[in-house]
């Protein structure tokens, strides 16, 4: 079975800007700009019924579209870097879209994720990267910022043992529903009323 994880898509302005960011930095692998993604949850090999469970109670989410933007970049690994990565604002929906899938996925009976929600997309791994050649990378680059994007939907991607990075398949769509927009008072709405005596 391939492995799962929950994640938001990267429109093609946006993993273009990204693309940009490649090179300069020694012994990085960088990913393909078709697996730029943001994971919101890993879910690991599961059973075929536990997928489909997974699958039918994901499809039960109704929250809206959002919009967010990448926003600086970093690296994980403070003495040893293992990736670099581009930051994501912060967006109330995405992190209540993201606890509703943990929830889901611990009813289902995964154990939690250990590691903290830290939404970013993976640039490059890094296999014996200099502390200084990271760090020279980080400065020169630090003001990275996309514009805003509308999220209009989160997908369940498969991805196959390798070293991480992809390829990664898109196994399921998940739409999000429009945000409704607060109508504005029309200015002619606003005009005294005119007695009729």
């Amino acid at each position: 079975m391939p492995r799962l994880f929950t994640a938001l898509e990267i429109p093609r302005n946006a993993a273009m800007s990204l693309s940009l960011l490649r090179g300069g930095l020694p012994r990085a692998r960088w990913i393909d700009v078709e697996n730029y993604h943001i994971t919101l949850r890993f879910i690991g090999d599961v059973d075929g019924r536990t997928a489909d469970e997974i699958v039918d109670r994901l499809d039960r989410i109704d929250r809206p579209e959002f919009q967010i933007r990448l926003d600086g970049i970093g690296a994980f690994g403070s003495k040893k870097p293992h990736s670099v990565w581009a930051g994501v604002s912060p967006s109330p929906e995405m992190y209540a879209l993201q606890a509703e899938i943990e929830r889901i996925c611990q009813r289902i009976g995964l154990p939690p994720d250990p590691r903290k929600f830290t939404p970013h997309v993976t640039l490059a791994r890094l296999k014996s990267s200099r502390v200084d050649d990271v760090v020279r990378y980080l400065a020169g680059r630090g003001n990275f910022q996309t514009s805003a994007f509308t999220v209009p939907r989160f997908v369940l991607l498969s991805s196959r043992e390798s070293v991480g990075g992809g390829p990664y398949l898109t196994e399921e769509i998940f739409p999000l529903h429009e945000a409704l927009s607060v109508p504005s008072v029309s200015s002619s709405f606003l005009q005294p009323v005119k007695s009729l005596a």
